[in-house]
């Protein structure tokens, strides 16, 4: 065995999952084809990414953080069409793939699910299942999809997380390979310690040890919180790294994909053409156009879907953000995809569009939309689509 067919073996092995071998892990992909689904767990802004310039009420509704209508400042959005822009920060990675054909948008997808909840939204996506139906916890729409390729021998499938996600969860053999970046306290316990003994021969040694106390509740508070939406799932922060590592084992070793990534859920200042959701999308961006990078002449056969669990609300809040909402907007990435097009049913968004008087309506239900685009890639038929989401017809958008 050469050096580098040992390192190939090596990397092989360390993807096993926890739970014990997994023979998918060690298999070569059984078709040219590959797709990685990414998860924007959090409820991403969609309505700041794809910009709605023809609306003269997204303006009215989004006096602190609307992304102006295209012009040739640079902080206005990128004309896509006559209706849409896409948001700034995306100038020098997903634009110029939109341009080329490579990158298509969806609005008003997602799920009928409406309990707003991160938890159950997340849940129903990743099921795949028909709403109002007893749920089957471990048989996850991608696992069933893995399950059902190749002629029903399935194909190597990987999940890029701490844990294995509930859409990987099934029959058919899926490993997962945790790719988190663990953020670290400004101040660690070693410097605690000695700022604590600094001050306990004074009168201020309470007040230090009672606002370390306060530090540490106000940090675990907020981190239970983001973890509650994010489910762990990595950041922004690094994403193009970990976009990298995640190409090269999709190219050599698995033709189906899962990776998650958190921090979307941005109620309080979260900023317009720059700010906190500026420059996620940036990193965000950055990170999808490294993955194309590295996969190489593997692109030309790559199809990539970024999804969240739902959108927010149209209106801004009083806090300069946005709260929960419904429909979202789909990214369609690849060599392969008939890019440069925003494709689905629309509307033209008024104040009497909105659902419930304050989200992008559902009119693309995703699943629908997924068994079209695996039907295209995979060339399913209609009893593979059935197993893979039972109760709803596929719907055709042309993307491959």
């Amino acid at each position: 065995m050469n050096r580098r067919d040992l390192l190939k073996s090596m990397l092989a092995m360390t993807a096993l999952p926890a739970t014990g071998f997994c023979t998918s892990a060690l298999a070569e992909p059984a078709t040219q084809s590959r797709f990685l689904l990414v998860f924007l767990r959090g409820g991403y802004d969609a309505c700041n990414l794809l910009v709605p310039t023809s609306s003269s009420f997204y303006y009215e509704s989004r006096p602190n953080i609307a992304i102006a209508r295209p012009s040739d400042n640079p902080q206005s959005a990128l004309a896509l069409n006559a209706d849409w822009g896409l948001h700034p920060a995306l100038r020098d990675t997903i634009y110029p793939m939109y341009k080329n054909g490579e990158v298509a948008f969806i609005p008003f997808a997602g799920t009928d699910d409406l309990t707003r909840s991160h938890f159950e939204t997340q849940d129903t996506i990743e099921l795949g299942q028909p709403l109002n139906t007893s749920r089957n916890y471990h048989s996850g729409f991608m696992n069933r999809l893995a399950s059902v390729i190749n002629g029903g021998k399935g194909i190597p499938a990987m999940a890029f997380t701490d844990q294995l996600p509930i859409s990987m969860q099934g029959t058919a053999s899926v490993g997962n390979t945790s790719l988190r970046n663990l953020s670290k306290s400004s101040v660690d316990p070693r410097q605690t310690d000695i700022i604590q003994k600094m001050y306990g021969k004074t009168g201020l040694a309470q007040q230090v040890n009672e606002g370390f106390a306060v530090r540490q509740d106000i940090a675990m508070e907020m981190q239970d919180e983001m973890n509650a939406a994010n489910r762990d799932a990595i950041t922004t922060k690094g994403f193009a790294l970990e976009a990298k590592r995640i190409a090269k084992m999709m190219r050599e070793k698995y033709a189906l994909g899962f990776i998650d990534v958190g921090g979307w859920d941005t109620h309080v200042d979260q900023g317009g053409a720059k700010g906190a959701l500026a420059g996620k999308f940036e990193e965000l961006g950055r990170g999808l156009a490294a993955y194309k990078e590295e996969m190489g002449d593997a692109w030309h056969d790559t199809t990539v879907v970024v999804i969240s669990e739902f959108g927010r609300t149209f209106r801004e809040n009083g806090k300069r953000g946005t709260d929960h909402g419904h429909g979202s907007v789909y990214w369609v990435m690849g060599g392969g995809v008939k890019g440069g097009q925003v494709l689905g049913d629309q509307i033209k968004l008024t104040s009497g569009q909105l659902f419930q008087n304050r989200d992008f309506p559902v009119l693309n239900e995703y699943r629908a939309v997924l068994g079209g685009l695996f039907s295209r890639i995979y060339g399913l038929n209609n009893q593979q689509l059935t197993t893979v989401f039972n109760g709803v017809k596929a719907r055709d958008l042309g993307l491959i």
